[in-house]
């Protein structure tokens, strides 16, 4: 996937400028994709440039003008043929697998820290989730959002998200257990 198709499906929420886009990117987006404002931004020039959405400049008096981007024909069009293109499986790549892998080799107390951090990482963004679910809910119990509701996709990604960190805590637990039982083990 690239981050094209992450900020046209952003946009299918409304209009919203770049610091709009990555203030959803860092609450929602963020659970499938990750992106920094200064690569957002790029990518909003890009698919302004490619006819994919149009930007309208507001003039603002205290603050510097803003542009406000929203989603064309063609970039709802390009949405539609990409959801219609079946994705490619998602390999992981995470530095911490690499660590956990030779730990037997390094510094046991090092890599058992960084999975304590991983996991302090994932109830923040649970705790994230838990206010964006409550947002989304806005009072509703999750079956009747889910059949009442306009868009559904913020959901099941959110739904996605929460489960990813949740199985984070979980191995990260299971993870710590071990080092823990070895650790005793070793100096029994």
């Amino acid at each position: 996937m690239s981050l094209k198709h992450a900020v046209l499906a952003a946009l299918l929420e409304g209009e919203a400028s770049g610091y709009d886009l990555a203030k959803l990117f860092d609450v929602s987006v963020a659970n499938f994709w990750a992106a920094t404002p200064q690569q957002l931004y790029r990518e909003l020039d890009r698919l302004s440039e490619a006819g994919l959405i149009a930007a309208r400049v507001v003039q603002q008096e205290r603050r510097p003008n803003k542009r406000m981007f929203t989603l064309t024909d063609a970039g709802r069009e390009d949405l539609v043929a990409y959801t219609a293109t079946a994705p490619r499986p998602t390999a992981i790549r995470d530095e911490l697998m690499v660590q956990v892998q030779a730990c037997d080799e390094g510094d046991t107390d090092a890599v058992r820290g960084f999975v304590e951090e991983r996991m302090e990482w994932a109830r923040g963004k649970l705790a994230r989730y838990d206010k964006a679910r409550e947002w989304l809910l806005d009072g509703r119990d999750e079956e009747t959002y889910l059949r009442e509701a306009e868009r559904i996709g913020p959901y099941l990604t959110l739904m996605r998200g929460r489960s990813f960190e949740e199985e984070n805590l979980r191995w990260g637990e299971r993870v710590l257990a071990i080092l823990d039982q070895r650790r005793s083990v070793r100096q029994g």
